[in-house]
């Protein structure tokens, strides 16, 4: 099977956001969205729906369900029963019913900043406050979880921790030992765990993802799971996701949160999480060898021929993370950049504490976009 990343899909004839939120002369590399065609069993399997010309109100079927269950066993050695899934409209609104499913007046949520933006605002959705364990950013520029902080922070009020892995923006995949800590640590506390796994299909070589509800039946039995196809298969404006929640207590309790706001999920997201998940492995493993090879270019390059601009390579996810401290850009590298090089990338700041003067650049695009967007940059700070 070979298919054409390099070719550059035409998206500003969409309904596109990524395309449509700046000027026509501005190369958006910001939002979690790939460019790249979905794979082609999708795209038929959406088609032979649309043929069917009827659009009523959407059934979970038995089959979709198997078939995350079948994957999940394959994948992860992780055996899961198919009234464990709880399919949801989007991962954003699944830590949103989580937070939700564990409000209580002056409850606290647990969360590791810097991290994918609206995690940040779930909990005051919910009534709750958030208690950030900032990450630990090393020499090197990769990350590691401050347990001295994590431990200390905790207090009765508690209630969840919301747990990014692969971690966005800063591309860490984090390890049995890790997980086993944190996991450990909530079921010391009794603090429920909702692991936002988004990112779980998009891991480099060398690293491995590990469901953190797979460890161990206790933590499975504390664990919400929020998976989806969306952004593996760029699948995202169809909104379709699942938790996981093993705990039928838990699990009625999460279901109940949703009650008169969450109804069911797009008919079309259901069509083509199906298809992708029995037909798109395939296109998956070229994906990954081009996002592979996108990751290790852009990291060379930004090293090389940004001066002041440093790159860790992520481990997993299609986004890199951008140290701009050093550039002698200022305090906001996004507005620099967007002005000087016309490149629109994700500011820092919008991640919470420890993002200021970093940015987030997504390489989930031909080759091509991303070279341009890279002179782009290297011309702008020649200008310095």
């Amino acid at each position: 099977m070979t298919i054409n990343f390099d070719e550059i899909p035409d998206r500003r004839k969409s309904e596109c956001t990524k395309w449509h939120a700046y000027d026509e002369d501005v190369l958006p590399m910001w939002v979690a969205d790939m460019d790249v065609v979905s794979p082609q069993p999708v795209i038929q399997a959406l088609h032979d729906r649309v043929t069917h010309g009827v659009f009523g109100y959407p059934h979970v079927t038995p089959e979709l369900k198997n078939v995350i269950v079948d994957r999940l066993a394959e994948l992860y050695q992780w055996q899961i029963q198919p009234e464990d899934i709880v399919l949801t409209p989007g991962v954003v609104k699944g830590f949103n019913l989580a937070c939700q499913a564990m409000a209580e007046p002056g409850g606290g949520v647990l969360v590791n900043p810097p991290i994918y933006n609206p995690i940040l605002h779930a909990p005051k959705n919910a009534g709750l406050f958030r208690q950030d364990v900032e990450l630990i950013r090393s020499d090197d520029g990769t990350y590691q979880v401050d347990w001295e902080a994590f431990e200390s922070i905790i207090s009765e009020q508690t209630r969840l921790f919301i747990l990014c892995n692969p971690h966005n923006p800063v591309g860490r995949v984090f390890q049995q030992e890790e997980l086993a800590r944190m996991a450990e640590i909530c079921l010391q506390h009794d603090i429920t765990i909702c692991s936002d796994e988004i990112h779980c299909d998009l891991i480099f070589t060398g690293h491995r993802h590990i469901p953190i509800a797979t460890l161990d039946p206790e933590i499975a039995q504390n664990t919400i799971t929020l998976m989806a196809a969306s952004k593996t298969f760029n699948l995202a404006g169809l909104q379709c996701s699942f938790a996981v929640i093993q705990n039928p207590e838990l699990r009625e309790r999460y279901k109940q949160a949703g009650k008169g706001l969450v109804s069911w999920v797009n008919l079309m997201g259901l069509v083509a999480t199906e298809a992708a998940y029995r037909h798109g492995q395939d296109w998956l493993d070229e994906l990954m060898r081009y996002l592979e090879a996108n990751r290790d270019y852009a990291w060379h390059y930004v090293n090389e021929q940004l001066p002041g601009v440093s790159m860790a390579k992520p481990e997993g996810t299609y986004l890199a993370w951008l140290d701009c401290r050093e550039a002698g850009i200022g305090e906001n590298p996004h507005d620099f950049f967007l002005e000087k090089a016309r490149v629109a990338m994700s500011d820092g700041a919008t991640f919470g504490r420890g993002g200021e003067g970093f940015v987030r650049l997504n390489f989930g695009c031909p080759r091509s976009l991303l070279t341009e967007a890279l002179e782009r940059m290297r011309s702008a700070l020649s200008t310095l």
